[in-house]
């Protein structure tokens, strides 16, 4: 049956390259391969209705268009040359208040961005809560003595009461540090790593608040984070996710950027940033484990949900950059802040520029003669029209998250029968009108079909279940599309 059924499929397509003529096994093969999604979809549909359409189709709002066009390259220079004026971010370098007022060390780079947060609130008619997340780190491998670490940040609130404790954020940390993490004194540039991505979280702040004041409204609220102690160990970003668990935040999603400043190596690629996340969610249990791996569930964590929510958001916007989704955690013995919210439980994944240039990270600042090479993490080398492009990435994606509804809650995929027939089963989102069924083959890297169910919270599918994986996100009668939840079986 399933050759019959791989054959019907060929047949469909070969009659768009008809002159193609091979072996039946070959000529399935390359079907497969030319018609892709689309011929997938009809024979799923075969006596059963239209076929679903494809899962890629973008979805527009002019609102969040046009603000993402408010980001400016220039200004992102600003920022960065800004905070490589600071000498050394080292979280382990002055933060006195004779050092502040000079504008030097890690005390005068936080009063800085909090006073650009200060005065971003101030032009949207204080639309802005600017905070601040202090504590004192103890002494460890790489903090020497008890050091006070000072995560900055602005809420933008939902302006939906019901929906105003759903939380996005964006976060860059705005330590630096030079070939030693253990000298705060020596210059320590960081304006890749990671001025680009504390630039990028400044930037999301301004346009988006610069959104509000021409009367846009986002349903659930925003924070516009950046944090310290990045390079000691993510101190500031645990403190920050634990803070957030027990104070029971519904983050719903976390965009964290660093080293996003697209390094002007001959190499680099400007046109696409990695997006990295985890498979096996860390904060799982060794139950929940077991069952995702029974369940072939391994590539649907939330933080991989967000992951293809931003290629999505790729293709719906013009942000002058494409994801580049990587499947795992991070690169090769590297780490970053969005696993301190992996390891709360919360969907956080890691955008990067595509190629690094290591000569240009963690160095002191010099030039070998005998090669030529220029050492140091320096302005010179970071392309501010590629981290623009980003902060439009990320702007789009917040907007998107937070004008959506609620994702759909309590999914179920009933299969107390053995049927071929698929039916799942929800719980109502709060803002939505209608809910859109996705799936994809357990072998494809994003959704590839898509079933508008535009009443009630329940979907019968002539799909079987055994064959792909299901997901379910809601809609909102503008069209925002909110994360997509996979089923649990239920018997």
């Amino acid at each position: 049956m399933a050759y019959q059924k791989n054959s019907k499929i060929a047949k469909s397509c070969s009659s768009r390259y008809p002159t193609i003529n091979l072996t039946a096994t070959v000529l399935v093969a390359l079907a497969l391969a030319l018609c892709g999604p689309l011929c997938l979809a009809q024979e799923m549909a075969q006596g059963h209705g239209p076929a679903p359409r494809l899962a890629e189709d973008p979805h527009t709002d002019s609102h969040i268009a046009e603000a993402i066009r408010q980001d400016s390259a220039d200004h992102i220079r600003q920022t960065i040359e800004q905070l490589v004026g600071f000498n050394s971010r080292s979280t382990i370098s002055a933060q006195d208040d004779e050092s502040i007022k000079a504008g030097k060390g890690i005390g005068a780079a936080r009063e800085w961005i909090k006073a650009e947060f200060e005065r971003y609130s101030k032009d949207c008619g204080g639309c802005l809560e600017v905070k601040t997340d202090t504590f004192t780190e103890q002494p460890g491998d790489r903090i020497p003595k008890p050091t006070e670490i000072t995560n900055v940040y602005a809420v933008l609130r939902g302006t939906d009461p019901q929906q105003a404790n759903r939380i996005v954020l964006v976060t860059g940390h705005y330590d630096s540090r030079n070939s030693d993490p253990l000298n705060g004194t020596e210059p320590a540039p960081g304006a890749n790593d990671d001025g680009s991505g504390t630039a990028v979280s400044l930037e999301c702040a301004r346009v988006l608040s610069k959104a509000v004041l021409n009367k846009v409204k986002f349903p659930a609220t925003i924070v516009f984070l950046t944090v310290a102690g990045e390079e000691q160990g993510l101190n500031g970003s645990k403190h920050f996710a634990q803070m957030a668990k027990q104070q029971g935040w519904k983050l719903e999603a976390v965009l964290n950027n660093d080293i996003v400043g697209g390094d002007r190596s001959p190499q680099q690629d400007a046109s696409v940033v990695r997006v990295f996340s985890e498979g096996l969610p860390a904060a799982a249990t060794e139950s929940e484990i077991r069952r995702i791996r029974m369940l072939g569930g391994e590539s649907d964590s939330t933080s991989r949900e967000l992951a293809r929510y931003i290629a999505d958001v790729g293709r719906s916007y013009d942000a002058g950059v494409k994801p580049l989704l990587v499947f795992r955690l991070d690169r090769f013995l590297r780490g970053g802040d969005h696993y301190s919210f992996n390891q709360q439980g919360f969907a956080a994944v890691r955008l990067t520029e595509f190629r690094e240039d290591f000569n240009h990270q963690h160095q002191n600042v010099r030039k070998d003669d005998a090669n030529g090479i220029e050492y140091g993490d320096l302005p010179k080398f970071v392309n501010f029209d590629y981290v623009a492009h980003v902060a439009r990435l990320n702007a789009a994606t917040l907007a998107s998250l937070a004008s959506a509804p609620a994702p759909p809650a309590s999914v179920k995929i009933l299969t107390k029968n053995l049927e071929n027939d698929t039916t799942l089963t929800w719980e109502p989102s709060t803002g939505a009108s209608a809910y859109e069924v996705v799936w994809r083959s357990t072998n494809a890297a994003d959704w590839e079909y898509v079933q508008v169910v535009s009443s009630g919270t329940r979907a019968t599918l002539k799909v079987s279940k055994d064959n792909v994986i299901f997901g379910v996100r809601a809609l909102d009668q503008a069209g925002h599309r909110s994360l997509p939840a996979v089923p649990e079986p239920e018997r």
